[in-house]
Protein backbone atom coordinates (compact mmCIF):
# COMPACT_ATOMS: atom_id res chain seq x y z
CA UNK A 1 0.00 0.00 0.00
CA UNK A 2 2.92 2.30 0.52
CA UNK A 3 3.17 2.18 -3.73
CA UNK A 4 -0.39 4.81 -3.89
CA UNK A 5 0.53 7.52 -6.58
CA UNK A 6 -1.09 9.65 -8.92
CA UNK A 7 -1.42 9.74 -12.39
CA UNK A 8 -3.03 12.10 -14.85
CA UNK A 9 -6.27 11.05 -16.44
CA UNK A 10 -5.42 9.84 -20.44
CA UNK A 11 -6.45 7.42 -22.55
CA UNK A 12 -5.41 4.82 -21.18
CA UNK A 13 -7.23 5.17 -17.76
CA UNK A 14 -9.78 7.61 -18.40
CA UNK A 15 -12.51 4.63 -19.12
CA UNK A 16 -11.35 2.88 -16.02
CA UNK A 17 -11.64 6.41 -13.85
CA UNK A 18 -15.02 6.97 -14.99
CA UNK A 19 -16.17 3.44 -13.81
CA UNK A 20 -15.13 4.15 -10.50
CA UNK A 21 -17.88 3.16 -7.54
CA UNK A 22 -19.41 4.35 -4.60
CA UNK A 23 -21.13 1.94 -2.39
CA UNK A 24 -24.68 2.18 -1.99
CA UNK A 25 -25.66 5.35 0.09
CA UNK A 26 -22.34 7.25 -0.83
CA UNK A 27 -24.01 8.79 -3.88
CA UNK A 28 -25.04 12.20 -2.25
CA UNK A 29 -21.70 12.34 -0.88
CA UNK A 30 -19.86 13.65 -3.78
CA UNK A 31 -20.26 14.45 -7.58
CA UNK A 32 -19.41 11.94 -10.07
CA UNK A 33 -16.04 11.54 -11.76
CA UNK A 34 -17.99 12.42 -15.32
CA UNK A 35 -19.10 15.47 -13.83
CA UNK A 36 -15.36 16.55 -12.19
CA UNK A 37 -14.30 15.51 -15.73
CA UNK A 38 -16.46 17.93 -17.12
CA UNK A 39 -15.79 20.82 -14.91
CA UNK A 40 -11.88 20.06 -15.17
CA UNK A 41 -12.42 20.81 -18.83
CA UNK A 42 -14.14 24.14 -18.08
CA UNK A 43 -12.09 25.65 -15.86
CA UNK A 44 -8.26 24.84 -16.24
CA UNK A 45 -7.17 25.07 -12.51
CA UNK A 46 -8.82 22.10 -11.62
CA UNK A 47 -6.39 18.86 -12.12
CA UNK A 48 -7.65 15.33 -11.89
CA UNK A 49 -5.51 12.66 -11.09
CA UNK A 50 -6.03 8.65 -10.33
CA UNK A 51 -5.29 7.25 -7.56
CA UNK A 52 -3.14 3.92 -7.85
CA UNK A 53 -1.66 1.07 -5.95
CA UNK A 54 0.46 0.15 -8.21
CA UNK A 55 -0.65 -0.62 -11.30
CA UNK A 56 -4.23 -0.78 -10.13
CA UNK A 57 -6.89 2.37 -10.07
CA UNK A 58 -8.20 2.34 -6.72
CA UNK A 59 -9.55 5.85 -6.42
CA UNK A 60 -10.04 9.43 -7.74
CA UNK A 61 -9.10 12.85 -7.14
CA UNK A 62 -9.19 16.32 -8.21
CA UNK A 63 -7.33 19.45 -7.04
CA UNK A 64 -6.52 22.81 -7.54
CA UNK A 65 -5.96 26.84 -6.58
CA UNK A 66 -7.54 29.95 -7.34
CA UNK A 67 -7.14 33.53 -7.65
CA UNK A 68 -4.69 36.25 -6.58
CA UNK A 69 -4.02 34.26 -2.88
CA UNK A 70 -3.71 30.67 -4.69
CA UNK A 71 -6.92 29.31 -2.43
CA UNK A 72 -6.02 25.93 -2.66
CA UNK A 73 -8.11 23.15 -2.29
CA UNK A 74 -8.36 18.89 -2.59
CA UNK A 75 -11.68 19.38 -3.90
CA UNK A 76 -12.82 15.65 -4.47
CA UNK A 77 -11.51 12.26 -3.73
CA UNK A 78 -13.26 8.90 -3.86
CA UNK A 79 -12.19 5.18 -3.26
CA UNK A 80 -13.77 2.77 -5.26
CA UNK A 81 -16.01 0.57 -3.36
CA UNK A 82 -13.93 -2.59 -3.60
CA UNK A 83 -11.03 -0.86 -2.00
CA UNK A 84 -12.74 1.08 0.71
CA UNK A 85 -11.87 0.08 4.05
CA UNK A 86 -8.22 -0.91 3.27
CA UNK A 87 -6.96 2.62 4.04
CA UNK A 88 -6.18 4.01 0.46
CA UNK A 89 -8.77 6.88 1.28
CA UNK A 90 -5.98 7.88 4.24
CA UNK A 91 -2.67 6.86 2.22
CA UNK A 92 -4.10 9.04 -0.82
CA UNK A 93 -5.01 12.13 1.62
CA UNK A 94 -1.66 12.07 3.26
CA UNK A 95 0.10 12.34 -0.21
CA UNK A 96 -2.12 14.47 -1.90
CA UNK A 97 -1.53 17.01 1.10
CA UNK A 98 2.68 16.85 0.51
CA UNK A 99 1.82 16.81 -3.97
CA UNK A 100 -0.72 19.64 -3.46
CA UNK A 101 1.43 22.00 -1.55
CA UNK A 102 4.83 21.25 -3.32
CA UNK A 103 2.88 22.04 -6.62
CA UNK A 104 1.62 25.20 -5.73
CA UNK A 105 3.96 26.17 -2.48
CA UNK A 106 1.19 26.42 -0.35
CA UNK A 107 0.58 25.88 3.30
CA UNK A 108 -2.78 25.80 3.73
CA UNK A 109 -5.34 23.77 1.71
CA UNK A 110 -8.77 23.34 2.02
CA UNK A 111 -12.03 20.68 1.40
CA UNK A 112 -15.46 21.06 1.67
CA UNK A 113 -17.41 17.79 3.14
CA UNK A 114 -21.21 16.82 3.03
CA UNK A 115 -22.54 17.31 6.62
CA UNK A 116 -23.92 13.49 6.36
CA UNK A 117 -20.26 11.95 5.51
CA UNK A 118 -18.65 11.08 8.82
CA UNK A 119 -16.79 8.76 7.46
CA UNK A 120 -14.90 11.66 5.88
CA UNK A 121 -15.26 14.13 8.67
CA UNK A 122 -13.44 11.54 11.17
CA UNK A 123 -11.11 11.30 8.55
CA UNK A 124 -10.13 14.33 7.98
CA UNK A 125 -10.00 15.81 11.14
CA UNK A 126 -7.76 12.90 12.17
CA UNK A 127 -5.14 14.11 9.43
CA UNK A 128 -5.50 17.41 11.01
CA UNK A 129 -8.11 19.37 8.69
CA UNK A 130 -10.00 21.66 10.98
CA UNK A 131 -13.44 22.62 10.00
CA UNK A 132 -13.68 26.54 9.95
CA UNK A 133 -17.45 26.56 11.57
CA UNK A 134 -18.27 27.66 7.41
CA UNK A 135 -20.15 26.16 4.47
CA UNK A 136 -19.36 26.58 1.21
CA UNK A 137 -22.22 27.94 -1.28
CA UNK A 138 -23.46 24.39 -2.01
CA UNK A 139 -24.03 24.01 2.40
CA UNK A 140 -20.80 21.69 2.44
CA UNK A 141 -18.47 21.80 5.57
CA UNK A 142 -15.21 23.75 4.80
CA UNK A 143 -12.22 22.59 6.15
CA UNK A 144 -8.60 23.71 6.86
CA UNK A 145 -5.48 22.09 6.83
CA UNK A 146 -2.33 24.08 7.65
CA UNK A 147 1.22 22.81 7.23
CA UNK A 148 3.59 23.38 9.59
Amino acid sequence: MSNVHFRDIDDSNESIVRNIKLKPGQENFIETVDACLKEANTYSEWHPVAIYDDEEIVGFAMYGSFGPNKDTWIDRIMIDEKYQGKGFGRIAMMKLIDVVSKEYGVKIIYLSIVEENRAAYNLYKSLGFKFMNERDPNGELIFKYTIS
